[in-house]
C-alpha cells in the first residue's frame, strides 16, 4: 500500500477513535458532542472571505454546512496524519510506535486552539466560553486519543496488510 493510501487510512481511524471517544465522553461525563455543522457553517462562510464570527452559531447557515463539517473533520484528520511520516518517515507505517503517534495528537491541539476556536467566535484557547480550562482540558484529551488513534490504526493497518 502506498504512502497515500496508509495515511488516508491511518487517519481515518485515528478520527473514528477520536469520534467514538466523543460519544464515550457524553454517555460517562455529560459532555455535549462537537457540532461539525458549525465548523461546516465557519468553512462555507469562508468561500465569502468572512474568517472570523462572534458566534458562530448565530451566523447565517450555509447551504450543506453538516456534510462539510463532517468532511472537513475526517479531511483534517488525514492531513494531521501526514505529520508522522513527515517528521518521522514513512519507515514509521512498518514498525508504528506510540511515541510519534501521540506527540502529533498532542501538537495538533494547537489547531483548534490558535485557529478553530478564534475563528468561530470562543477566542483563544477557547478563553471566551463558559469553562475555558474545561474545554482546554477536554481539547487536549481529544487530541491525545487521536494519538492514541493514529498509532492504533497504524498496527491494525500493518496486521491486515502483506509484508
Amino acid at each position: 500500500m502506498d504512502l497515500v493510501a496508509c495515511t488516508a487510512g491511518i487517519g481515518a481511524g485515528a478520527t473514528l477513535l477520536m469520534d467514538l471517544w466523543s460519544l464515550a465522553r457524553r454517555s460517562l461525563l455529560g459532555v455535549p458532542l462537537p457540532n461539525y455543522s458549525l465548523v461546516g457553517r465557519w468553512l462555507g462562510h469562508m468561500r465569502k472571505g468572512r474568517f472570523r464570527h462572534e458566534a458562530i452559531a448565530k451566523a447565517a447557515p450555509v447551504r450543506n454546512e453538516p456534510l462539510i463539517g463532517w468532511v472537513a473533520h475526517y479531511l483534517i484528520g488525514i492531513g494531521f496524519a501526514a505529520l508522522v511520516p513527515l517528521f518521522w518517515g514513512a519507515a514509521w507505517f512498518h514498525a508504528p510506535t506510540p511515541g510519534p503517534a501521540l506527540t502529533v495528537g498532542v501538537a495538533t491541539v494547537a489547531a483548534p486552539f490558535l485557529l478553530m476556536q478564534p475563528g468561530m467566535g470562543a477566542g483563544l484557547a477557547a478563553r471566551r466560553t463558559p469553562h475555558p480550562h474545561a474545554a482546554r482540558l477536554q481539547s487536549l484529551i481529544t487530541h491525545a486519543v487521536f494519538g492514541l488513534g493514529l498509532y492504533m490504526a497504524a498496527v491494525v493497518l500493518r496486521a491486515l496488510l502483506p509484508q
